[in-house]
């Protein structure tokens, strides 16, 4: 396998805050990142930011050329243009390792909830929309504000990772641990990633609740 900082991790979304934090993460361990945005100029802005926050090898582009530029591509944009932009990004993203973090989520005054999604989850969209790419599920639950602050050495916490494909998950596995205190569990098959993505609006009450920023931690593994 090769080595994971020899590859260069694409982020579709990487002007808001979940894939800025990650972003922020990887570039802190020495990883070649790309910000994609609908806007170039967007993504070469974070990207200067994030180069100032953590050092390394951060660019900015749009979507498109972040996604044919990466070897890995994070998909971590709202859910309202989650279709449509990778069906646009079919091409570029054939034959790479696609990590889908979109949480299909509504908001009411009772708090949040998850939304149906026809093909089952976010994940399971991606691969039907993607079919040439090796489609996994993770990140749906790192708190994007301990990633972005770096006087925060290590955050403590469970990434659970799904997927069909055994190389393309231990590979997100991997990536995952190269932020401090991140594990890499496998959570199953891509059928699996509903409850996954659905389980954040729990989490999103525990926070609100109890004014913190949890996470998950498996046990007996």
């Amino acid at each position: 396998m090769t080595e994971i900082r020899e590859l260069t991790v694409g982020v579709l979304g990487g002007t808001g805050a979940q894939g800025k934090g990650l972003a922020i993460r990887w570039a802190k361990a020495g990883v070649k990142v790309v910000i994609g945005s609908r806007s170039a100029e967007r993504a070469q802005l974070a990207a200067k930011e994030i180069t100032e926050t953590a050092g390394g090898e951060v660019t900015g582009t749009d979507n498109v050329e972040c996604a044919a530029s990466s070897d890995i591509v994070l998909v971590a944009v709202p859910w309202d243009g989650h279709s449509d932009l990778l069906a646009s990004l079919r091409d570029q993203l054939a034959g790479k390792i696609v990590i889908d973090c979109v949480n299909p989520l509504g908001f009411d005054k009772q708090g949040p909830f998850a939304l149906p999604v026809p093909e089952g989850s976010a994940a399971q969209q991606a691969e039907a929309l993607l079919p040439e790419s090796k489609v996994t599920a993770a990140f749906h639950h790192v708190s994007a504000v301990l990633l972005a602050d770096l006087s925060i050495p290590q955050v403590d916490m469970d990434v659970l990772v799904l997927g069909d494909d055994r190389e393309a998950t231990d590979t997100v596995r991997e990536l995952a641990e190269l932020v401090p205190g991140f594990r890499g569990v496998y959570g199953g098959r891509l059928r699996n990633a509903h409850q996954v993505e659905a389980f954040t609006a729990n989490l999103i009450a525990i926070n609100r609740r109890y004014k913190t920023h949890a996470g998950l931690k498996i046990t007996g593994v």
